[in-house]
């Protein structure tokens, strides 16, 4: 008999590639790239190619549990989710309906999963919506929107140039790394700027190795040779920018010496790196990786790295950075019908712009709340796909907050170290068991995940926010029967309509590409306008300007803990903590290690293997070393990949060192000491 095959879109990392999964009998049996989607076009990563495996995974949980004093036990769903229901009714009464919040994980997705928590949220009457967004993306989207009111896309199908700052796309982004590659091939120049040799930068024209937390000077000085040898776009700056003159007088501070003694990267690639994106403008990009927002001025970083696109007239052009076309989705939240803003956000006071770009609060500033009872109790969590205890910093305070909750509901599909401290344990179906919109803005093209298998147990987002909504008489605001009449409603209104997407396994393209739409459209700012200086960030006393700071392992210059530690480079076989369990995975990655430069190695009498203590002022860990090249990670310089349960980084990284704007933490550039240990 021939296998059944059903054409869905994969979510084992981000990049929402379209795959064929084949079924002999309702079981999963194989999974392949779609080899006539414009997006992946029939590629699939090793981790997509695990999918079957993660799904089938002997350790899955797909019974609902509840902790008692001698352990997990099974409980009905029906049982738990009525239970769950009168505890919040309980909080809610005791405390407020502000004293729950609501915590979407990276591991179930965002867009249409994470509209659904939103949506709940303000149904039951609280602003606090959490993600791992307040420390992952929100610093490049809220930067980059700060200076073009959007987070462009970028143009790699036709660009000549690509500045890639902060980020390892065969690792992390795979379709981002096909699509440069090609770019590549065909003549285009690629610049890799990261602290590390990384497989981004050994495929790259010009690696440029700066020191961390350096980006913003380098993109100063940047800035300066573009104004210096008059190699913008004249007619762009004065139609459509303000702030042109002061960020000019700022940025003469930033001369070709002073760029290289604060990054290390010798003048004469600072002159080269300029030159080639200058010369390639328009058809020259920036992509902006998330290693650029773990740093006390991770924000002022990235507007400076934005400006040098708009400086050029590189915005909304063919290869450039492109203003993306949106799909024209209504919105599943509440917030025209329920602001709840006046409700103080937990984090908004401290961090107003990542509430008012994101709607956001702030998990950082959560886990104090969770302690201490301020600004008002924070008492009951419901989490799904999250694991905090090994992806938030100090991750010894996180157990210690999480632990102070009267509930802690967590949904997953396996026990993680976040879901050990629940209270109830509820199976979350996974990608593969529920169907929903994806848009791709790259493309602009709508696409379908379909569902192809169940378990009876465990509940898709919308299923189980629906039912928990039925518990708490809420039932009005998730009218819609199951998912499929979610994604019609969302499609009521489009030029598309549900049974052409159903009949559409490429998907479908909901817009040609326009460029320049700016001369009509304007751009999303306060002022209309790109914008070098800005008046929103003035008004909440932040600065105007795209202003650089030097890290703070630079300005202590602190003997005690003399090496800079870069935490979160990604591995091909991981995605954040997730994939640990699965076998054909963890061979790519048998565990955590701390790399660091032979001459640091040399310094400190280590081989590859030894093990070490590395402490901060927030804690220490023990983990073996990894001895690297001379040149693959500067002198000074080491780093350590996160989501381990053994030698969890986190349990030294900083949570009350943050960007003041959006408050993401200091993961990326925290002064550290190393001590080798003994052996007995």
């Amino acid at each position: 008999m021939p296998y059944e095959r059903i054409n869905t879109y994969c979510r084992m990392c981000g990049e929402q590639c379209s795959i064929e999964v084949f079924l002999d009998t309702g079981k999963i049996v194989k999974i392949q790239g779609q080899k006539n989607h414009p997006w992946n076009q029939g590629t699939i990563c090793v981790k997509g190619l695990a999918a079957m495996d993660w799904i089938y995974a002997p350790d899955r949980i797909t019974k609902p549990l509840k902790k008692t004093r001698q352990g997990w036990k099974e409980i009905p769903l029906t049982t738990a989710l009525s239970e769950i229901a009168d505890k919040m009714n309980e909080l809610k009464n005791n405390y407020g309906a502000r004293s729950m919040g609501f915590w979407k994980g990276e591991a179930i997705g965002f867009a249409q999963q994470e509209e659904y928590a939103r949506r709940f949220c303000h149904a039951f009457g609280t602003p606090n919506y959490f993600s791992c967004d307040s420390e992952c993306f929100c610093g490049h989207y809220i930067g980059y929107s700060l200076v073009d009111g959007t987070y462009p896309v970028p143009d790699f199908d036709n660009t000549s140039c690509m500045l890639l700052w902060g980020t390892n796309p065969p690792l992390s982004r795979p379709v981002i790394a096909q699509k440069a590659a090609a770019a590549r091939n065909r003549g285009a120049r690629l610049i890799v700027i990261d602290p590390m040799v990384t497989e981004a930068s050994r495929q790259a024209d010009w690696h440029v190795q700066l020191k961390p937390a350096t980006d913003g000077a380098f993109a100063l000085g940047m800035i300066n040779l573009i104004l210096e040898k008059k190699w913008y776009d004249e007619e762009f700056v004065k139609s459509f920018t303000i702030g042109f003159e002061e960020l000019s007088a700022y940025a003469k501070e930033f001369t070709p010496p002073r760029v290289e003694r604060e990054t290390g990267v010798p003048i004469s690639v600072l002159w080269q790196v300029t030159r080639e994106f200058a010369e390639h403008a328009p058809q020259a990009l920036n992509y902006v990786g998330i290693g650029l927002e773990h740093h006390e001025n991770s924000i002022n970083n990235i507007r400076a790295i934005a400006s040098i696109g708009a400086l050029c007239g590189c915005i909304d052009q063919k290869g450039g950075e492109l203003l993306p076309q949106r799909a024209g989705l209504p919105s599943l939240t509440l917030y025209d019908e329920i602001p709840l803003r006046h409700l103080e956000p937990i984090g908004a006071q401290q961090f107003p712009v990542l509430y008012d770009f994101r709607q956001e609060c702030h998990t950082m500033t959560a886990m104090d709340t969770m302690l201490t009872g301020k600004p008002y109790p924070l008492k009951g969590l419901i989490m799904t796909a999250a694991n905090p205890v090994l992806t938030n910093p100090n991750s010894l305070k996180v157990k210690q907050a999480l632990g102070n909750l009267e509930l802690l509901v967590v949904r997953d599909l396996f026990m993680t170290e976040t879901a050990e401290l629940a209270d109830y344990f509820l199976p979350a179906a996974s990608f593969l068991e529920r169907t929903e919109l994806i848009v791709n803005s790259h493309i602009r093209q709508i696409g379908l995940r379909r569902k192809v298998t169940d378990f009876a147990l465990c509940q898709s987002e919308y299923d189980f926010w629906k039912a928990l909504a039925d518990q708490l008489h809420l039932q009005d605001y998730f009218p819609w029967k199951d998912e499929v009449e979610v994604n019609q409603w969302l499609l009521s209104q489009a030029a598309i309509s549900y049974d052409q997407l159903a009949n559409s396994p490429e998907g479908i393209e909901y817009s040609e590409a326009e460029y320049l739409k700016y001369r009509t459209l304007g751009f999303q700012t306060p002022s209309g306008k790109v914008e070098f200086v800005s008046s929103y960030l003035r008004k909440y006393g932040y600065d105007e300007l795209p202003i650089y700071r030097q890290p703070l392992y630079m300005e202590e210059k602190n003997q005690e803990y003399p090496y800079v530690l870069i935490t979160g480079s990604r591995r091909r076989g991981t995605c954040n903590s997730r994939y640990h369990n699965l076998p054909k995975l963890k061979v790519l990655t048998p565990g955590p290690e701390v790399e660091m430069n032979t001459s640091d190695a040399e310094t400190l009498g280590l081989r590859s293997g030894d093990i070490v203590q590395i402490s901060s002022f927030v804690g220490s860990i023990e983990l073996p070393v990894r001895v690297l090249g001379f040149s693959e990670v500067l002198e000074g310089t080491v780093q350590i990949t996160h989501g381990w349960q053994e030698g969890n980084v986190n349990i030294i990284t900083a949570d009350l060192i943050n960007d003041p704007i959006d408050g993401f933490p200091l993961l990326k550039s925290l002064p550290v000491k190393i001590v080798k240990k003994e052996t007995q």
